[in-house]
């Protein structure tokens, strides 16, 4: 395409190569709404207006054109779908672009395991823009399978569609004035940097935010948000599958502030994707919940693209990227047809690009390196009456500290089914450092058998929660054979599993065949007593040691308003 041949279209003197005629086209630079036609030429938008004539027509009978849909934060391997499947789920959904930093797989193959995910993701109808992880580990308190130090950093802030830093999880070091910290937030200095700073207020906040750290999307209190918006950042609000913060936040949202928010998921699981939906599900929850619909899609399209400074992304205008997404009603916001480029790649609900291909790389679908134990590592030691234990909180990414009074036998602590109170392991499965930590949750309420799982944030070690030893052992060895999965186990037999093997976090099947195991494993999860509605993506979360206030990493537990591990 030349840009004089844009022009010739635009002026009325070409055929545009198609024409969308009869819209409702959503403005989202004035929230306004305008019946008419539009003009496509090589991918982008040649002008709105009165175009009679395209290559190829479509009339669109009145409904409405918006632009597609910007997911500002999310992890797409927290789906468990390779980065091909997780585009067959959220395309046909009115998805264009995503903002990642591919935190998972980095902390399992580093850079290397970056470069991988963007590789596969460069035929895909969707646009992969890049945070270079900055914290890899999150944390000293966890061992993980990569580390990526400042050259790393720097390195890669160079790469294509590079736009800034990451998340900067570690917000102690960043107060500390921490010299790794430092050079990292340095060398991202002319570009974004995306916060992660869950609680942080008052002059802590302040001095996270001098660094020049402009976003977050960790907000659970309608105060905290408050605060962090009127100290300058952007607030995510964020509805993911295990931290649901939308109901919280959207007050937050009016004339005054709008602009300076934006719709995430973070985290969703390939079930939600594929039955509820990405970005577009959030957007789709704002209406319900009473926000006017244009205003809804302003905080998925054009802030995001604002904040993150995508020329041609996130609204309908004259040299634009026809990325755009058509639906029948705005309250609704149930997507008919996805233009990409001005190419149809997604119709009812359908991708129209080639399927999910498997995957032969070594170095990505042979990550488990386990050093081997035998069942009485799993003891816990009881030295008082009384243990220091995680409670889940439902449908939240915060835990909470609490101390329960034990069952103690032969000196070791014992799961206590009718306190619900269970035994939670993390083992080390990346460099062979045989480290294993055992500790105490409850609120999963399992009334027998065990849960495991590869994918455990950050690091990604193995975790698994169990009524017994026997049943938590066999679990460990199950995911080790596989090379990374979630396992289901109960009397000492493996009830079901899901594969993961590119790099023990994602499957290389397509979204419907791993939705469907994913739902077996979660029906025998509730079989067994399992209390949280997504009990994977929850146990996932309980070895993340930079989100309040209990963790456990294969270090120990950690104390994370403290960041020290408990004795």
């Amino acid at each position: 395409m030349s840009l004089w041949e844009l022009i010739a279209v635009a002026r009325g003197g070409v055929p545009a190569d198609l024409l969308l005629t009869n819209a409702n086209v959503i403005n989202t630079f004035t929230a306004e709404i305008e019946r008419s036609n539009v003009a496509i030429f090589g991918g982008r938008i040649a002008g709105i207006g009165d175009y009679q004539v395209g290559k190829e027509i479509i009339n669109l009978e009145g409904k409405y054109l918006s632009p597609a849909l910007i997911d500002g934060h999310v992890h797409p391997e927290s789906s468990m779908l390779h980065i091909r499947g997780y585009a067959e789920a959220v395309v046909p959904r009115g998805i264009s672009a995503i903002v990642t930093d591919f935190h998972e797989i980095a902390n399992v193959r580093g850079l290397r395991g970056v470069r991988y995910m963007l590789n596969c993701a460069k035929p895909l109808p969707l646009d992969v823009y890049l945070m270079v992880p900055s914290c890899v580990p999150s944390t000293d308190l966890e061992t993980p399978g990569a580390r990526l130090g400042p050259r790393d950093i720097k390195s890669a802030l160079s790469w294509e569609n590079s736009i800034g830093l990451g998340e900067v999880m570690n917000f102690p070091r960043v107060l500390t004035a921490d010299e790794l910290i430092q050079h990292k937030i340095l060398f991202a200095s002319e570009k974004l940097i995306d916060g992660h700073a869950p609680g942080l207020r008052g002059k802590d906040l302040n001095a996270y935010i001098a660094c020049g750290i402009r976003s977050d999307h960790e907000c659970t209190s309608l105060d905290e948000a408050k605060e962090k918006i009127n100290r300058g950042m952007y607030v995510m609000i964020r509805e993911g599958s295990s931290e649901n913060n939308l109901s919280e936040l959207l007050p937050l949202v009016n004339d005054k502030t709008y602009k300076r928010c934006i719709f995430v998921v973070d985290d969703r699981t390939c079930d939600d994707l594929v039955n509820e939906g990405d970005v577009d599900a959030v957007v789709r929850k704002a209406i319900k919940l009473g926000l006017d619909p244009i205003r809804a899609i302003q905080l998925a399209t054009i802030n995001p693209a604002e904040y993150f400074r995508f020329r041609g992304l996130g609204a309908i205008s004259p040299g634009y990227f026809a990325n755009l997404a058509v639906v029948s009603d705005l309250a609704s916001f149930e997507v008919e047809k996805v233009f990409y480029h001005g190419e149809l790649v997604a119709e009812n609900g359908q991708p129209l690009f080639p399927p999910t291909v498997r995957v032969d790389n070594e170095d990505i679908t042979h990550t488990m390196n386990i050093k081997d134990f035998d069942i009485e590592s799993l003891r816990l030691p009881a030295y008082t009456g009384e243990s220091v234990t995680i409670e889940i909180i439902p449908d939240q990414i915060i835990t909470k500290r609490v101390e329960k009074r034990v069952k103690v036998k032969d000196g070791l602590v014992q799961p206590d089914i009718d306190q619900d109170i269970l035994k939670l392991v993390v083992i080390e499965r990346h460099k062979s450092t045989g480290n294993i930590s055992v500790g105490l949750v409850t609120g999963f309420g399992l009334k027998m058998g065990a849960l495991g799982s590869s994918f455990a944030h950050d690091s990604h070690n193995i975790i698994v929660v169990g009524t017994n030893d026997q049943d938590i052992y066999i679990t460990v060895k199950e995911i080790e054979r596989l090379q990374g999965g979630l396992v289901v186990t109960a009397n000492g037999e493996i009830r079901g599993a899901l594969p993961l093997p590119v790099a023990g976090l994602m499957s290389n099947e397509q979204p419907q065949t791993v939705v469907n195991k994913l739902e077996k494993l979660k029906m025998l999860a509730r079989e067994l007593g399992c209390k949280p509605s997504h009990p994977f993506a929850t146990l996932s979360l309980l070895s993340l040691p930079v989100v309040p206030e209990l963790r456990l990493t294969d270090r120990g537990l950690v104390d994370v308003i403290d960041f020290t591990l408990i004795n």
